[in-house]
């Protein structure tokens, strides 16, 4: 059974979904954008079985406080330190397995490069650290953090509309009959909310600083080789399969799976990814109040 919770962190309330006994290995899933833990609702119940899982919502994300921005300052350092404080402080969790997509690779990333001994493997899906992994959707971006003004905004907003939110979801995917409405029209409701524009415009020109700690997090890769399962959607315009396989030059045993699907590869290779998660994961699980060996 999913619970669902809200934790005090630095004064802000975080939404996290749990399932699964304490005493079972944890995996930490951080979602993307425009997503929430919402994206992970079909994957929390097929793995809590065998594991602990932990599904929060960032800060001006789902069902977490979503402050404005002239009362919160919406970096990925700021958002990467209150999941931090969550997972160790409010949940007490000492080792753990994490899944990041998207938005969840760089707050994933800045946890796990500052606490390598927590983490015990690393599922990527659709999760970019490398530049040969930003593809031709970011061009309308890139102005946009070379001088920010309102001209150069005006193709950025773009990104907030229904129209983009249900392309996310069905671009690259070989049924679209497939794809559930309930992601993407969630995802559009909470971007809609009074004030949301402009949390998600100083997150989208902050993401110029995830590219700059690139570098930081490949050394992280080759000195610690953390074991690595890659489900890559080989069809995603904002992240490419060249970033996939890039991980693979720096973490020697990484395993790679590229899938026929888009951005949100969990919409229709659910029980795919879980499968491979399940076998994966496994291997290495060590409940997550002990120490590993």
């Amino acid at each position: 059974m999913t619970t669902y919770h809200h934790a005090d962190v630095r004064g802000r309330k975080l939404f996290y979904r749990e399932a699964g006994s304490a005493h079972l290995p944890s995996i930490v899933l951080l979602h993307g954008f425009p997503s929430s833990s919402h994206m992970f609702r079909e994957l929390i119940p097929q793995l809590s079985d065998k594991f602990h899982v932990i599904a929060p919502d960032y800060v001006g994300f789902g069902y977490s406080e979503a402050p404005s921005v002239q009362e919160f300052e919406y970096t990925f350092d700021n958002l990467a330190a209150h999941i931090e404080e969550l997972l160790f402080k409010s949940l007490g969790l000492k080792q753990f397995s994490i899944y990041v997509q998207d938005y969840g690779a760089p707050i994933g990333y800045r946890i796990a490069s500052a606490h390598p001994d927590a983490i015990q493997s690393i599922v990527v899906q659709n999760g970019n650290a490398y530049k040969e992994g930003i593809g031709g959707a970011f061009d309308s971006i890139k102005p946009f953090w070379a001088n920010r003004n309102s001209e150069t905004e005006k193709p950025v907003r773009s990104l907030l509309t229904k129209e983009m939110t249900i392309f996310q979801y069905t671009h690259g995917v070989t049924d679209p009959a497939r794809i559930s409405p309930d992601g993407y029209t969630l995802d559009q409701f909470f971007l809609d909310r009074p004030g949301n524009a402009a949390i998600q415009l100083d997150l989208l020109y902050n993401y110029q600083s995830n590219v700059a700690l690139y570098d930081r997090w490949h050394e992280y890769f080759r000195s610690r080789q953390p074991r690595m399962l890659i489900l890559w959607g080989k069809n995603d315009p904002f992240f490419t399969v060249e970033g996939a396989k890039a991980y693979q030059r720096d973490i020697q045993n990484a395993e790679l799976h590229l899938i026929d699907t888009g951005h949100f590869a969990l919409e229709d290779f659910s029980s795919f990814i879980e499968e491979r998660m399940r076998k994966f994961l496994s291997q290495s699980a060590v409940p997550s109040g002990s120490t590993a060996p």
